[in-house]
């Protein structure tokens, strides 16, 4: 193993964690809750992997994607029967490099995820405001007929604006393994700018949750 490989205690779910999204989480499996006071007790993430073999209860032998998310622990309830409730938030990126099954839990032997450099081009700009436009046309199509005033306050860091969007809309797990792969920011706008400007969300139709709840976090209350 290289020197730069670091060990990361991994969580595979059906459900991929993007960066900068949060994620709730209701754990009961022993393995799982040792994970949790592990990563508790020494103030540390644990990863996100998606399976792609196995399942996610009851499982020792899963094999997950080797693209995951880091999770950070930003809340906690201790249950009396020893379940935990937790809210993780999504931080950085890694591959995993070599599994280790040693311990009750999945531990995998990671490095970060490394974006390829962006430049301030007049063609990445071009795909920013593009993305910018997209993304505010996709909430007002969400909001359409609603009495609620949009105002959209962007990022300035283009890496956290894509994950951001893509954070905000309604995506295939594969489709969002994808983008969490991707390792080019521009690439990634162009994989979203064609969903943002197509996807339509029928409230009545597809009976899709109430965007009033659905974006709360995203509200601002004046």
């Amino acid at each position: 193993m290289g020197r730069d490989l670091e060990p990361m205690p991994l969580f595979p779910l059906n459900a991929v964690l993007l960066p900068y999204q949060m994620l709730p989480l209701h754990i009961f499996e022993e393995r799982y809750r040792e994970l949790v006071r592990d990563c508790l007790e020494n103030d540390r993430p644990f990863g996100v992997v998606l399976l792609r073999e196995g399942s996610e209860v009851g499982d020792p032998d899963v094999v997950p994607y080797m693209v995951g998310t880091t999770a950070r622990i930003v809340q906690h309830e201790d249950l009396p029967d020893g379940r935990i409730n937790l809210m993780a938030m999504g931080e950085r990126r890694f591959r995993v490099r070599k599994l280790d099954n040693s311990k009750p839990y999945l531990v995998g032997w990671v490095e970060p995820i490394v974006e390829l450099e962006w430049d301030e081009s007049p063609n990445h700009s071009w795909l920013i405001g593009r993305a910018k436009n997209a993304f505010e046309g996709h909430l007002r199509s969400v909001f359409g007929g609603r009495d609620v005033n949009i105002s959209v306050t962007f990022t300035d860091d283009p890496v956290a604006l894509s994950f951001a969007i893509a954070g905000c809309v309604h995506l295939t797990v594969m489709e969002k393994q994808r983008l969490l792969e991707m390792t080019d920011t521009a690439e990634r706008f162009r994989e979203l700018i064609p969903i943002l400007e197509t996807q339509s969300v029928d409230l009545l139709d597809f009976e899709a949750p109430d965007p009033l709840e659905e974006y709360a976090e995203y509200l601002s209350s004046n």
